[in-house]
This record gives C-alpha cells, sequence and structure tokens, in this order.
C-alpha cells in the first residue's frame, strides 16, 4: 500500500445511495448542530475544519455558503491564516476558530483546557455545545467526502 500525495480524485461511490440511512441521520444531526449558531460563524467553522481535513468536496460547498450568507472574499482567503489576519475576525471568531482546529486535530489526543476555556468566555454553554455538535458533525461530514472522494465544483448554495 503507497501513502504518497499522488492519487486518482475520481468519486469512489455514492454514499448517500449505499447507506442512506446513515446519510439521512447525518442531515439530521447536521441540521440539529446548526441551530443557534450564526450562519457566518458555521460557515467559517467549517471552511476551517475541512481546510485542515483536506476536503475540497467540503471546501468548495462551505466557502460558496459562506458568500452566499454575505461573508467576505478577505476573510475567506485569509481563513487558513487566521491567527496572522486576527484583526479580520472578532474575538469570538478567534475563540471559534481555535476551538475549531482544537477538536479536528485532537493534538495528543485532547482538547487543551485554555482553548476550551477561551471558548467558554465568549459562548454560552448551549451556544458552545451547540458550536461543539458542528464542529464534529463537519469532521464527520470530512471524513465521508475524502474517504469516498465526493468531487468538488458542482455545488450551488442554496440561500
Amino acid at each position: 500500500m503507497t501513502t504518497g500525495t499522488s492519487h486518482a480524485h475520481g468519486p469512489r461511490m455514492q454514499f448517500a445511495k449505499a447507506a442512506p440511512e446513515v446519510y439521512k441521520a447525518m442531515v439530521t444531526l447536521d441540521a440539529a448542530a446548526r441551530k443557534g449558531v450564526d450562519p457566518t460563524l458555521a460557515e467559517l467553522v467549517k471552511v476551517r475544519a475541512s481546510q485542515l481535513n483536506h476536503c475540497a468536496f467540503c471546501l468548495d460547498m462551505h466557502t460558496k455558503d459562506a458568500r452566499a450568507a454575505g461573508e467576505s472574499e478577505e476573510r475567506i482567503y485569509l481563513l487558513n491564516a487566521w491567527e496572522e489576519a486576527g484583526n479580520l475576525y472578532t474575538e469570538k471568531e478567534q475563540a471559534a476558530l481555535a476551538l475549531t482546529e482544537a477538536v479536528t486535530v485532537l493534538t495528543d489526543g485532547f482538547v487543551p483546557d485554555e482553548v476550551y476555556e477561551h471558548a467558554a468566555k465568549h459562548f454560552e454553554e448551549r451556544e458552545l455545545a451547540q458550536l461543539i455538535a458542528l464542529i464534529f458533525t463537519i469532521n464527520a461530514w470530512n471524513r465521508i467526502g475524502v474517504t469516498t472522494r465526493m468531487a468538488p465544483g458542482a455545488y450551488k448554495p442554496n440561500m
């Protein structure tokens, strides 16, 4: 088995057809996770997690959704370097992005206390719970997209 960076990018399967009950549950989970989270912040979180997970399909989808929600091109382009471009993102957004990175990467198997506590300062407990749900949901979608090699490009926002 080779683990190089070169591989064909054609879709491997249509996950929704192969596992319709799981797909339906994911759609329901996604809708539940978004409740109470600012739509623009939700898209920033989804784009950032998708960048970390190298999910081209989700990056295509959520950058388009972010634009449709009114997000600026500048903030989308600089999201990969949000810490250096911190003045473009609110403290609350920065806390959410730091939490997104910690939950997505799980460095050393946990989310650092300081990252969690910083997010807890900016989000009430219910909103923080929704944010955590949003983060683990986009990570699940990313894993479906990357594993099945969902093809980017055809997605159109519904907004």
